[in-house]
């Protein structure tokens, strides 16, 4: 699966979104309101993720995953976000966690994490970001110690997706406060069950609800060296080429909540009578739909163009990842406030799912790197010269 046509989905891959989307209007979809209104962790599409191998497709086969490439990743997780992006945290998260390992680690920490992950014995969450090292990450405080054959970590990481349901965790850490993010700061594998690690409250969201964000304390945590990731020094380069492969899965979010919302605003505009007749027969709408159409399916576009860059591991990622995270997640948060407007007060209310979508939208524009850091991240390409041509 490792190759596909840039312009349209191979029968494999379309068969992918297919089983997925049967999947989510079977088994997710039905529990999305009830997760979002109680605030609570979607089990029901983790069981049924896990049960269809959809948990964490891009484990390679060899350690018992699916080995999904990048671009079935990505129709896996655009799908389940069309249908509740908070359940659509789990594969993605499960991605963005344990990619570190794939990409960096040892052969050991792969057969041990990337198997159970695969076995679904536990998810994966990446613990970055710090009360003081948000956009900044170089300026993160949390410190590993070498003691003799083991690691000691102390710190605090904020913002950690899925903390608390997740078994096992990437932490970056400063090892060398010297050499800050050249050369500074490793990465490595702690586990929930590691003693001295602890969670904060969940945080109290606009959106994502179903998925928890909560603290991570580190409170001197003793982990064996063998569960470093990587060299030391690593982790900060590791952080970054973690977060080029895995932006592309939050425009995929970004596009499958966006199709979510339009499907909505389509149905209703359809079934809306006013003045005698359908709303879909006024030419204002029939534009506004038209434009909400256009704008997705150009952001899917390029969602995919990125995930082949991510499978082939191109030199310009790191632009169409930035790229396509941002204009993605700039249509989800533009296409759902319109899709309320579609509905009008029906989609100011929780009796319809589009005010959901337009809440769960916010946050691709701000998670993995905030629209202007993406903006950011891209000029520096530009300007560089890294960009192909189509």
């Amino acid at each position: 699966m490792s190759e596909f046509p840039l312009y349209a989905l191979s029968e494999e891959h379309q068969a992918v979104r297919e089983a997925v989307r049967a999947l989510c209007d079977a088994k997710i979809a039905p529990f999305a309101a009830a997760v979002d209104e109680e605030a609570r962790y979607p089990h029901e599409a983790a069981e049924a993720l896990l049960a269809s191998d959809f948990h964490a497709p891009h484990v390679p086969e060899q350690y018992g995953g699916a080995g999904a490439d990048a671009l079935a990743t990505v129709l896996v997780i655009e799908e389940v976000a069309r249908a509740c992006v908070s359940s659509s945290l789990i594969p993605a998260v499960n991605k963005l966690g344990s990619l570190p390992v794939q990409v960096a680690g040892s052969e050991e920490l792969k057969q041990t994490y990337l198997s159970k992950l695969a076995r679904g014995e536990g998810g994966f969450s990446y613990c970055l970001s710090e009360p003081d090292a948000g956009s900044d990450a170089g300026g993160m405080k949390t410190r590993a110690v070498r003691d003799g054959d083991e690691w000691v970590l102390d710190g605090v990481k904020r913002w950690i997706t899925n903390a608390g349901e997740s078994e096992f965790y990437t932490v970056m850490a400063v090892t060398d406060p010297e050499k800050k993010t050249r050369g500074g700061i490793s990465a490595f594998v702690v586990e929930k069950s590691d003693e001295g690690v602890s969670f904060g409250a969940p945080e109290k969201k606009l959106g994502i609800k179903g998925s928890p964000t909560r603290e991570v304390y580190l409170d001197k945590v003793r982990i064996p060296a063998s569960r470093m990731i990587g060299e030391e020094g690593s982790g900060f380069v590791t952080a970054m080429k973690t977060l080029d492969h895995t932006r592309v899965t939050i425009a995929a979010q970004a596009v499958g909540v966006a199709q979510g919302a339009l499907d909505h605003a389509l149905d209703y505009a359809k079934e809306r009578q006013q003045f005698g007749k359908s709303i879909s027969d006024f030419q204002g709408m029939q534009f506004m739909l038209a434009d909400m159409g256009m704008k997705v399916e150009a952001a899917r576009q390029m969602t995919y163009a990125a995930a082949g860059r991510s499978e082939r591991g191109d030199d310009d990622l790191t632009f169409f990842g930035a790229a396509a995270k941002c204009f993605a997640s700039d249509v989800a948060m533009e296409v759902t406030v319109n899709a309320v407007q579609v509905l009008g007060g029906y989609g100011f209310t929780r009796d319809y799912p589009v005010e959901r979508m337009m809440r769960d939208a916010k946050i691709t524009q701000i998670y993995e790197g905030t629209n202007q850091v993406q903006r950011i991240v891209m000029a520096r390409q530009l300007l560089a010269g890294v960009q192909s041509q189509l």
